[in-house]
């Protein structure tokens, strides 16, 4: 006696049976705009939304005595986290969770801000759920109104950028540095203020972002560099000026890496040993990340 297939196996069955199709290619990122300042929300939510937004603009205000430095969020994600090829907030909220190299583990995007405060601010890490990480993701999810979750959007990070066209150096990153950059952010890096408040963030010492930090890598300064800078003139350094600027920039002193362990040599065998990083390489006489702690190379 002949069994009958039930149609959901039988329909099953014919597709295994079938010649595999070629999957079409999963779609570029889509083209995103986030909702305009005035189309922020009311209530409490507003209020957390608008928090958010005060501390990404004026961290040096908001969060001082947490941070450890001069820096704004928004002067790495220029435009309040809006600006696309600024790594604009909207764009990076939809992508988490995700994994992560750098921490070795799946994060959440409160965890990753939590970085931000660590490296680029060089300072406490607020804890989950606190008043700032939550104001902070209310805002940038505020900002990623109407995007799909999961899917990558136009505008994420930095541009990619080209090889140089020739090795970057020094010498030639400080001569675009003079021409182009100092008269914002100051000969020696340190940045400009008024009335207590950061106008030009400083690019190196003190008041600016740690070894840990990603623009702390030559790749990920220079394509912020070609993609946003000079203010006002966005452009008009080429590829190869960017990458050496960025050399130039990302071989000077900084705060210490805030996960330092014993020396530098081992510091930088942990956590730098790329061809991006000039942590612990030594650069007119000094080692580099040596300074901090006064740790022995």
């Amino acid at each position: 006696m002949r069994q009958t297939i039930a149609a959901p196996l039988l329909a099953l069955t014919l597709l295994a049976l079938a010649p595999h199709a070629h999957a079409a290619p999963p779609p570029g990122p889509l083209a995103f705009t986030p909702p305009p300042e005035s189309a922020m929300p009311g209530g409490k939510f507003g209020d957390a939304v608008k928090l958010g937004e005060n501390i990404f603009r004026h961290t040096t205000i908001f969060e001082k005595g947490v941070i450890g430095n001069a820096l704004n969020c928004s002067n790495c994600h220029l435009d309040a986290g809006r600006l696309a090829g600024s790594a604009p907030m909207w764009a990076a909220y939809n992508a988490y969770p995700a994994y992560r190299s750098k921490n070795g583990k799946v994060n959440s995007f409160g965890m990753r801000l939590q970085g931000c405060f660590a490296y680029s601010e060089n300072g406490k890490v607020p804890a989950l759920g606190s008043p700032t990480i939550v104001a902070l993701e209310a805002y940038a999810y505020w900002l990623t109104s109407g995007a799909p979750t999961g899917t990558p959007l136009a505008g994420r990070g930095y541009p990619k950028l080209a090889p140089p066209p020739k090795p970057a150096t020094y010498a030639a990153g400080a001569a675009v540095y003079a021409s182009n950059c100092a008269l914002c952010h100051g000969a020696a890096g340190q940045g400009q203020y008024a009335r207590g408040q950061t106008v030009f963030p400083a690019l190196w010492g003190d008041k600016s972002f740690n070894w840990g930090a990603g623009m702390g890598s030559i790749k990920n300064a220079a394509a912020f560099v070609h993609a946003n800078m000079p203010y006002g003139a966005v452009g008009t350094l080429s590829v190869q000026q960017a990458w050496d600027v960025a050399t130039y920039i990302d071989s000077q002193n900084r705060p210490q890496d805030p996960r330092f362990t014993n020396s530098v040599a081992v510091t930088r065998s942990k956590y730098h040993n790329n061809k991006y990083s000039m942590y612990g390489k030594t650069v007119n006489g000094h080692i580099l990340g040596d300074q901090a702690r006064g740790a022995a190379p």
